[in-house]
Parts: structure tokens; sequence; C-alpha cells
């Protein structure tokens, strides 16, 4: 009978028995959830290909399992997260150095592999990031958080990530942007709650390599003070921004300044006329976007 029941167990299992596909190619493009962007940006959408094969089907998330049999050690090690019992390598994809944790309902960030590079995390019910979450991958250089419902991001969550050029928080619940970590170069912040109150006058001074800032659709009743120099396009369109200086952009006290790098700026849709403001765009090539009559 023995003989019989192991025979009949080799028959139906080996036939299910496939060996796992070659890796995939990780695009690592950084999606831009500024809808409505024009066209001078240079922002791309990432991987929309391999999202698509990510997608939850109710409850069960469509995972390709060669994925997760060709993770290194670490991966697979990696401590379980605080919504499963699954580790981080099984609940998301852990491919070349990103980690895709896409619609699968995780209320906090799960634990990383070490050294990720890029974490992609959109559309969950993740609601605080903590200083614990990034305390131990300072290799990370692209994170996108868009989509979740991030009320509180704590001092120095992103303190250790000296590496870390493009971070997203579009379309999450935030009042107060976080110290920002001092090689970005595109910062997205669109479609929160932030007012000027919740924005350092020095939050952006010291980020020299920022070249594209988001922030439009939020509660900003000014322009943020000390925009760097590097910055090319700013969007600050559909907010409450009554008020604009001379020195907002230019120098008043040096009429000769012109910011060369600057190429757009977005502001309709605040209660401001821009034409009452002339002399605060003396130094740029183009006109803001906005209202002026």
């Amino acid at each position: 009978m023995k003989t019989l029941q192991a025979t009949f167990f080799l028959v139906a299992f080996v036939p299910l028995v496939k060996s796992a596909p070659p890796t995939q190619q990780d695009s690592r493009k950084f999606y831009d959830y500024d809808t409505d962007i024009a066209t001078g940006s240079l922002i791309q959408q990432d991987y929309e290909m391999l999202s698509k094969d990510l997608r939850k089907d109710g409850n069960n998330v469509s995972l390709d399992t060669g994925l997760s049999l060709q993770a290194d050690d670490s991966e697979l090690s990696a401590r379980p997260t605080k919504d499963t019992n699954l580790p981080t390598c099984l609940l998301c994809v852990c491919l070349s150095g990103s980690v895709y944790c896409e619609e699968i309902d995780i209320e906090a960030v799960p634990p990383l592999p070490k050294e990720t590079a890029y974490l992609y995390a959109r559309f969950n019910k993740i609601k605080r990031i903590a200083v614990s979450d990034f305390a131990d991958i300072t290799t990370l250089r692209r994170i996108d958080f868009s989509g979740n419902m991030i009320e509180e991001i704590e001092d120095g969550a992103f303190s250790k990530l000296l590496l870390l050029e493009e971070l997203s928080l579009a379309e999450n619940r935030l009042v107060k942007l976080p110290v920002l970590p001092p090689k970005l170069t595109t910062f997205n912040a669109n479609q929160n709650r932030i007012k000027s109150r919740g924005i350092k006058n020095n939050a952006f001074k010291k980020l020299t390599n920022l070249a594209y800032l988001y922030l439009g659709h939020n509660a900003l009743e000014s322009v943020p003070l000390n925009l760097p120099e590097s910055l090319r396009i700013l969007h600050l369109q559909h907010n409450n921004i009554t008020t604009i200086t001379d020195d907002t952009f230019c120098k008043s006290n040096n009429t000769r300044y012109i910011r060369t790098r600057m190429d757009e700026i977005r502001m309709e849709g605040n209660p401001i006329l821009l034409a009452k403001h002339v002399n605060a765009f003396s130094c740029l090539r183009t006109l803001p976007v906005g209202t002026y009559y």
C-alpha cells in the first residue's frame, strides 16, 4: 500500500514542477504622478509593463514565482512585515536591487533587503514613515510612496539616505514636509494638504541638485523661500497663493541676475493676479503659467 501511495505522489507531483523563468530586466524609470505636467519634464513613466503583472486579483497577488526563487539569500531571509507572516520578498517582488510592493494593502513600510536601491510602494495603506524604516538601508536611490495615506513622517526618517535622488510622496495626506536628503534631484509632493507653515524657510536651500519640484494641488499660501539655483521645473498650480515678492525668484538688489536653469513655473489655479507682480519675474527667461488679467 505504501508503495502505491509513493508511486501516485510521484505521478501527480512531478509534472507540476517547472524550471524558473529567467529574471526580468528592471527598467528603473521614475514614475511621474503629476498627470498634467508639461512635456518639458524629463521624468518618464516607470516599469508600467512590469506593474501589470503585479496587479491584485481580489485578495490574491499575482506573483512570478520565478523571481522569488532567484532572489538572493538576504532577500529571502528578510524579516516578516508588520501585516503578514510572509517574508518581504514573497509578499512583494525583489528584483535586481529593486523592491516592488504595489497595491497589496500594506499599512507600514516592509523590512527591506540589504542594498535595496529602488523601492516602489505605490497605492497601499501606509500611514506613517518612521526613522527605523530606513535606518539600515543607506543604498536607496529612489523611493515612491505615491497613493498612500501618509499623514506623518518622523524627523530624520530620510536623514541617512545620502544617495537618494528621487522621492515621491504624491497623493497622500501630509500637512508638512520632512527634512529632505541633500542629493535629491526630483521631489514630488503633489496632491497633499501642505500649507506654507509646513515648509521650513530653508527646506530647499541646500538641495543643490534639485531640478524638479512638484507641489501642485496643496494648500500653500505663498511660494516656498530660498529655492535652489539648480531648479528647472517648479509646479505650484492649484494652491492658495495670494502673495509674491521681488525676491521670490529673483534678487531685487541685483538687476543683472538671471535664473538660467529655470524652464517652467506653473501657478495657474491660485488666487493671485500675476500681472501685478511683473518685477518678481524679471530674472526669468519665461513667464510663469498663470492668470495675468
